[in-house]
C-alpha cells in the first residue's frame, strides 16, 4: 500500500526555536509551510531556555513583545561567578540599549508553544506533532520532500524545500551524506535541579573550585544546576556513588547546604554531552539545515538556542519571497549559509578557547586561585558591557525584514570600539579558514 503524500510549500523538520521561529516568519509571509515534530508534545526538560536580547528584539520588531513577557519567566540582569575566593561580575545586561536589556529565562516549551500559538493565525502553517521525518525523497539530484513515521502510518510530505532543524543529531543530514567537521570539547555538564532560599544569588552565578565548575541559573523557587566535568567522566563520578557526587555540589557552593540531599537517585541527573561542530555546506538542492542540524554549540554563554533563531530569520529573509514564486534556487540556498557562517564560526571560535581553561581547572583538584588574567581582565572599564553585548546581542544579529530597522549603532563609540577589537582577532582567524575551506563533491543516486 502506497504511502499517505501530503504537500506543501516547504517542509521544516524539527520543532524546535529554529524550526518553529522559521515556520512562523514564513506562514505571516504567505508561504505555505508543515513543521514536522516527532514528540506528541514541546515539553523537554534541561533544554536552552535563555531567550537573549537578539531573540527579544526580534519580538518587538514582530509586534509580539508584550504577549511574550506575559508569558511567566525570570529576568537575567547580570552574570557572575566566583573562582576559588574570587568573586566577579563578569557581564552587566542592563546596560545594554536595546528595548529589552535583560535575559528572559523560560522553559523552552512554553517559548515553543508562545511562538506557534501564534503562527497558528495563519491559515498557511501547519504543525504536525508525532511526526518523524527518517528519510528524504530525492528525485533527478534534488530534495523534493521527506517520508515521516506518525501514528496512521508513513507519510510522504512533498516540498518544494525541506529544512533540517531537527537538532544536532539530525536525520536529515545524516540521511543527505553531510559532512560534519568537529571540534574537541573537553567538557560535558550535568544537569539537575536544586530549591532557592530568600537570600541565594538572584542572578546566573558560576563557581569554580575543586577541579570541577558549578552554574546556578535561577528559576523562580528552584536553581536549574549544572555541574561541569571533564568529557567522558560521568561513569567514574556515578561509580564514586551519589553521596560524593552531592559533597562535591556542596563543597562548590557552600550556601546549599543540605538541599544538595534533594538530588536523591541518578534519574534527576541529565548528562549533556557538550559537542562542538558545524557542517562543511549547509545545503543541497532542495535542502537547507539551520540551528543545530548545522552548527551544534556548546551551552557556554547558552547562545545556542538564539543562534538558531537568528538562522531562522535569516532563512525567512532570503528565502519568503522566492519559495512564494517557486524559484528557490541553490544559489539562494547558498546565500544563507554565507549569511549565518561567520556568526557561527566566530562564536564556536570563542567557545572552544573559553573551553581551553577548563582542562587547567581539572588538572588542580584543590582550592583554586583566581589568575590573574581574570582579575585584569574583569577590572578592564567597561568590560561587562562589552561582555553582555557580545553574549546578549552577538555577531551580526539578524532583524525582521519588513520591520522598521534600528539606529545605525545605538552603542558609544567606546565601545564599539571595544567590541571590534574583541572581534577582530577571532575574524582574522576565522578568515583564513574560511579562505581555506574545500567543498567536498556530492552527488545524489
Amino acid at each position: 500500500m502506497p504511502n499517505t503524500k501530503l504537500e506543501t510549500t516547504c517542509c521544516v523538520v524539527g520543532g524546535g526555536p529554529a524550526g518553529v521561529m522559521l515556520a512562523y516568519l514564513l506562514a505571516r509571509e504567505g508561504v505555505a509551510v508543515t513543521v514536522l515534530e516527532k514528540h506528541k508534545d514541546f515539553f523537554r526538560d534541561f533544554r536552552g531556555d535563555t531567550v537573549h536580547p537578539s531573540t527579544l528584539e526580534l519580538m518587538y520588531e514582530l509586534g509580539i513583545l508584550d504577549d511574550f513577557l506575559k508569558v511567566p519567566h525570570q529576568q537575567l540582569t547580570s552574570v557572575g561567578g566566583a573562582f576559588g575566593d574570587f568573586a566577579f561580575r563578569l557581564a552587566d545586561f542592563s546596560s545594554l540599549r536595546t528595548n529589552c536589556n535583560f535575559v528572559a529565562l523560560m522553559p523552552q516549551w512554553d517559548f515553543l508553544d508562545f511562538l506557534s500559538g501564534k503562527a497558528k493565525q495563519f491559515p498557511s502553517f501547519a504543525l504536525r506533532m508525532q511526526n518523524e521525518a527518517v528519510d528524504l525523497i530525492a528525485k533527478d539530484g534534488r530534495v523534493r520532500g521527506v517520508t515521516a513515521n506518525t501514528p496512521d502510518g508513513p507519510v510522504d510530505i512533498v516540498s518544494d524545500l525541506v529544512v533540517g532543524c531537527d537538532g544536532r543529531h539530525s536525520r536529515m543530514r545524516e540521511a543527505a551524506g553531510f559532512e560534519v567537521q568537529e571540534f574537541g570539547v573537553p567538557i560535558d555538564v550535568l544537569w539537575f535541579r536544586i530549591s532557592r532560599v530568600g537570600n541565594d544569588p538572584e542572578q546566573l552565578a558560576g563557581n569554580i573550585n575543586y577541579g570541577k565548575a558549578l552554574i546556578l541559573i535561577p528559576r523562580g523557587d528552584y536553581f536549574q544546576a549544572g555541574l561541569i566535568i571533564r568529557k567522558g567522566s560521568f561513569p567514574e563520578i556515578q561509580q564514586r556513588g551519589l553521596e560524593a557526587f552531592r559533597n562535591d555540589v556542596r563543597r562548590i557552593a557552600p550556601y546549599l547546604g543540605e538541599r544538595v540531599e534533594e538530588v536523591r537517585d541518578w534519574e534527576h541527573i541529565k548528562l549533556l554531552s557538550v559537542q562542538i561542530n558545524r557542517l562543511r555546506q549547509w545545503y543541497r538542492p532542495g535542502l537547507l539545515c539551520i540551528g543545530d542540524a548545522a552548527h551544534a554549540m556548546s551551552p557556554a554563554g547558552g547562545v545556542g538556542i538564539n543562534l538558531a533563531v537568528q538562522d531562522a530569520v535569516a532563512t525567512a529573509n532570503i528565502l519568503a519571497e522566492p519559495l512564494r514564486q517557486g524559484r528557490v534556487t541553490e544559489a539562494l540556498l547558498e546565500r544563507v549559509q554565507r549569511r549565518r557562517e561567520f556568526p557561527t564560526v566566530v562564536t564556536q571560535f570563542l567557545q572552544v578557547n573559553a573551553h581551553k581553561g577548563f582542562e587547567k581547572v581539572f588538572r588542580n583538584p584543590g582550592p583554586a586561585t583566581a589568575p590573574w588574567q581574570l582579575k585584569a581582565v574583569v577590572s578592564v572599564p567597561g568590560i561587562q558591557y562589552v561582555m553582555a553585548r557580545i553574549v546578549g546581542v552577538g555577531v551580526l544579529p539578524e532583524h525582521i525584514a519588513a520591520a522598521k530597522k534600528p539606529p545605525a549603532c545605538p552603542v558609544p563609540k567606546l565601545a564599539r570600539i571595544a567590541v571590534a577589537a574583541g572581534l577582530a582577532v577571532a575574524g582574522v582567524a576565522i578568515a583564513v579558514r574560511l579562505l581555506r575551506r574545500r567543498r567536498a563533491s556530492f552527488g545524489w543516486s
